[in-house]
């Protein structure tokens, strides 16, 4: 029998397609999804199943920043054939987003006992839920929100890009929360903040996906909730995307940090109480 139902991973898909891009920690809303249906957030297979629904919320963003995604490939492949054209931003950030990619894929690696054991805890979630919570109130207050896509560089790409390390190790910190935290203090607009964090997020979420789809398909979960977990997160994502660029364009982050305490206090009280399993 699979690990996962088909409603199960319905709900999950309609999760991680909600919170992947949101500053709220996806991994944190899904193990407490997961531990309020009884699903063993230690198996090998739900934690290679999660892995992989990420990929519907990945190619949600493939989607929606498609023509930005070509005009980056196509300054790259220009750049390679032309030396004059490496001076061209679009060239440039393409390999900056390369290379910030590489530390968080070496810390992932090397720390993959401990991300799959000890870091895996409830309890590692609602502490990071609340410290993540206090760096973006800090980072958008202390931020001067005064530079512009078109204004990052290389030292702003290799930040952001080492801070999915905090959500890679500490489930709850988020990867979006930290990434975006951190071009806030890098002076960034809230939405060249949030947009880096996007494109940074793409080779590092696809290339988890991909190396975990193996024990998804290959463990406790069957082929068909793992497709459907797929195929709602990028729907969900999508709209998700959509709706965050327009809300960051115009508001601080004040609701999220909001809603982040809350449910890491929650959290802490459903663990207190033996509602949820660590």
């Amino acid at each position: 029998m699979s690990a996962i139902s088909i409603g199960q991973a319905v709900v999950l898909g309609v999760v991680e397609g909600v919170t992947e891009f949101l500053p709220v920690s996806s991994t944190g809303h899904l193990k407490i999804a997961e531990g309020l249906m009884d699903i063993p957030v230690d198996d090998r297979s739900v934690v290679a199943f999660t892995a992989v629904i990420q990929v519907g919320a990945i190619a949600a963003v493939l989607l929606y920043f498609s023509r930005d995604i070509v005009r980056y490939l196509t300054a790259w492949g220009r750049g390679l054939a032309d030396r004059e054209q490496r001076y061209h931003h679009d060239y440039r950030f393409t390999w900056w987003v390369i290379c910030a990619t590489l530390p968080v894929v070496l810390v992932g690696l090397a720390a993959k006992p401990l991300i799959e054991g000890p870091l895996a805890s409830l309890w590692v979630v609602a502490a990071s839920l609340i410290v993540g919570s206090g760096l973006m109130w800090a980072a958008d207050r202390a931020g001067r929100h005064k530079r512009g896509e078109d204004d990052t560089g290389f030292r702003d790409a290799m930040l952001v890009g080492c801070a999915q390390i905090l959500a890679l190790l500490f489930p709850g910190f988020s990867r979006s929360g930290a990434t975006i935290s951190t071009g806030l203090l890098l002076d960034l607009d809230r939405v060249a903040a949030t947009r880096l964090s996007f494109f940074l997020g793409i080779p590092s979420l696809t290339g988890a996906g991909l190396y975990e789809l193996k024990d998804a398909t290959g463990g406790g979960v069957s082929a068909v909730p793992l497709a459907v977990g797929t195929v709602v997160s990028f729907a969900v994502a999508y709209a998700s995307i959509a709706w965050l660029l327009k809300f960051v364009a115009g508001h601080s982050f004040n609701a999220f940090v909001i809603y982040r305490i809350a449910i890491g206090a929650a959290l802490f009280g459903l663990l207190g109480a033996g509602v949820l399993n660590a």
